[in-house]
């Protein structure tokens, strides 16, 4: 089976933000392979804020093409909660998630932008693509147009100009294509 990578979506599940206290913020938790879909439903039952990056792809198989929807992190989601001993066990509670990723699996919190600059490139419909994590590199900041404001790590210059916004704690990262958009050294 192959694939090829066509557009990003999403599945934000959640109340308006409006109505996710200040003091939450963002966590990743592991999952079981493959059910990361439907805990993010399951959250959504339990009233938890959950955000669940998806990459529409074309699957290629002997007798037919389909378009399929895939996780971008394979075994991971977010949640946004205020870190209580009743909304973690609201969140570990949950069938098939395996535990918040971070320190003593506890959690550590992820910081805002990053969960912002993946929700903006979903919202833009901005071509990207899964990319290996880079902890070395240039740090850009795109200026102008939609993505004015992103930063992340330039990966390439010219005709295929892409930027790499990472989620640190997942050391996981994607490249999103900034062709014709101007970007500056932060």
């Amino acid at each position: 089976m192959s694939s090829l990578q066509i557009h990003l979506n999403s599945t934000s599940l959640h109340p308006p933000l409006s109505l996710v206290p200040e003091e939450s913020n963002w966590y990743a938790i592991h999952t079981r392979p493959r059910h990361e879909n439907w805990i993010a439903g399951q959250l959504q039952e339990k009233r938890v804020f959950t955000f669940l990056p998806l990459l529409q792809q074309i699957h290629q198989w002997s007798d037919r093409r389909s378009k399929v929807e895939v996780p971008m992190f394979s075994c991971y989601a977010f949640v946004r909660i205020v870190q209580t001993a009743e909304e973690r066990l609201k969140v570990l509670r949950t069938p098939g998630v395996l535990g918040f990723v971070g320190s003593e699996r506890q959690g550590t919190p992820i910081p805002g932008e990053q969960i912002e600059n993946l929700r903006k490139a979903l919202r833009e419909k901005i071509p990207c693509a899964v990319h290996p994590f880079i902890r070395i590199g240039q740090r850009v900041r795109v200026r102008g147009g939609s993505l004015n404001g992103m930063e992340g790590i330039l990966l390439r210059q010219g005709k295929d100009q892409s930027v790499i916004v990472s989620v640190e704690l997942l050391q996981r990262s994607v490249a999103i294509q900034v062709e014709g958009y101007e970007v500056e050294s932060v």
